[in-house]
């Protein structure tokens, strides 16, 4: 039986992080909604209460009975989830008389808790909050504290139960893995068997005795999730698996043809439908980002729909979903984050089943699944690329000659990325064509051509974006060779716009 550890989600932006943190202690664990902890699982051995947005004491606070975990499980509160067992229990919680936030340091901790084992002294951590625990509840005992918060850590005494008033789970509280280690491993008893391989062989067994000798369509984009999806169940299935890549004309230079190579070169069975002229006639004119990014999804479905239909005897439809998909889908605040549709929302009358065999992975999981089942290393680091391809990165109408210019100096952009080593140094870089022109000068004659401009991001989650500190060198080097390589191109931009305000594309 696979080990995990429940985290119970109360809404905080950092929820997903503390997922990530007890994965990477190679435990498996779920985050579930805090008023659906699964009562009655065996294979439950420690519950972590997230952080929130609300007060305690807000009338709209998220509350739980904590007579379900309490004595039962070794329970870890953090942030909202520390004050909420301590308000709950008996002590106090009132608003700080300033906001908590930043950089702190522990100026005592007690160094024979089990929770603070390996601690140095006067470790950094990281505050984020409103409100402060003015008081314990009876039988309970500070076990840290920094120079302004006296109860940064509690423990209730002779129980498994801690509360941390800080962040053990982002990257400024230094020794946090630490912490969450010593709570999963040594308090929990964590085997540390979750891993890229024991997936890939939990997940084929699983496969193949889900699927039987049944059918299985997926739609492959080229990207990293769909990918890793497709060689998981090629795994599994075999040829009882269908790949179906879609060419929509809005693809980088020649990767139609590349993707195509790479996933015959994996053994996958795969259809290639070029679709361009489709999709080139129904965006003639169409200058409206949100009715291009429509038109390709209405027409992605046709497209899809038609080839899968030729397929009778299918029964499953297979999507790339990774957790965080699925994460941003559930309703905890009240307010989805994200509606997840993998492949544009399929016709209900397909009437296939769905399978997701990444479900329960984040995306650096995917990359090292990937990587087990040995993949090629372009195909696991490659960068996001939006749906709707190049047509968002085109400000204005889309023709074949346009997508002909900016896949010529996309090409030159992300190539120079690869040879100057800086492509995994970026999160996603591309290039957009501006829907104007510009006066210039190649040799003595006067040129009037269109204007790029290039964008390059640092990020880790691409909820937050930077834009990327990339060397002058390199960026004179690809602006000589875009205006002098690229018909119609004739001046070069740099975009250093983060995210917020800016988003990562342009459209």
């Amino acid at each position: 039986m696979q080990q995990k550890i429940i985290i119970l989600d109360f809404g905080s932006q950092t929820t997903q992080l503390i997922g990530r943190r007890v994965r990477e202690l190679d435990t498996f664990c779920e985050i579930l909604p805090y008023n659906k902890f699964p009562k009655g699982d065996p294979s439950v051995i420690g519950v972590i209460l997230s952080g929130s947005p609300f007060s305690v004491y807000d009338k709209e606070a998220f509350k739980i009975d904590l007579d379900e975990i309490r004595g039962k499980y070794p329970v870890l509160g953090i942030c909202y989830g520390a004050q909420f067992m301590s308000y709950t229990l008996g002590g106090n919680v009132e608003p700080a008389g300033t906001r908590e936030y930043g950089r702190a340091n522990l100026a005592s901790f007690d160094k024979e808790n089990p929770l603070f084992k390996g601690f140095e002294e006067n470790s950094q951590v990281w505050m984020s909050h409103g409100d402060t625990i003015t008081k314990l509840p009876e039988g309970f005992k500070v076990i840290a504290s920094t120079d302004k918060v006296v109860n940064a850590a509690y423990q209730a005494v002779g129980e498994q139960l801690w509360g941390v008033q800080f962040h053990p789970e982002v990257f400024h509280s230094v020794q946090g893995t630490l912490l969450l280690k010593n709570f999963v491993v040594d308090i929990c008893g964590s085997k540390q068997d979750w891993s890229a391989a024991s997936f890939v062989d939990t997940t084929v067994a699983e496969l193949k005795e889900q699927l039987g000798d049944d059918r299985v369509i997926l739609g492959l984009s080229g990207g990293v999730d769909s990918s890793v999806a497709a060689v998981l169940l090629n795994k599994a299935i075999g040829k009882n698996l269908t790949c179906i890549f879609v060419d929509h004309g809005m693809l980088r230079k020649n990767e139609f043809k590349n993707v195509l190579h790479d996933y015959e070169c994996l053994g996958l069975n795969v259809i290639g439908v070029d679709a361009s002229a489709k999709f080139f006639k129904d965006l003639e004119g169409v200058t409206d980002p949100e009715q291009k990014r429509k038109i390709i999804g209405r027409d992605f479905v046709e497209v899809f729909d038609a080839e899968a239909r030729k397929i009778t005897d299918a029964k499953w439809l297979a999507q790339g979903t990774i957790y965080p998909d699925r994460i941003e889908s559930l309703n905890i605040t009240g307010k989805t984050i994200k509606s997840h549709h993998n492949v544009g929302g399929l016709p209900e009358e397909m009437n296939l089943q769905l399978c997701e065999p990444l479900k329960w992975l984040f995306k650096d999981e995917v990359r090292r699944v990937g990587r087990q089942m040995g993949m090629p290393e372009h195909l696991i680091t490659r960068h996001p690329f939006p749906g709707p391809g190049l047509a968002v990165r085109i400000l204005g109408d889309i023709t074949p000659e346009k997508v002909r210019v900016l896949q010529d100096a996309d090409d030159i952009f992300i190539q120079g990325l690869r040879d100057w080593g800086l492509y995994d140094q970026v999160w996603q870089a591309g290039v957009i064509l501006l829907p104007v022109k510009s006066v210039g000068v190649m040799g003595d004659e006067r040129t009037y051509e269109r204007a790029v401009a290039l964008r390059a991001v640092t990020s880790t989650d691409a909820m937050t974006a930077d834009w990327a500190h990339l060397p002058y060198d390199f960026m004179a080097k690809v602006s000589n060779d875009i205006i002098n390589k690229v018909k119609g191109v004739n001046r070069v931009c740099y975009d250093i716009s983060s995210k917020p305000p800016s988003t990562i594309e342009w459209e």
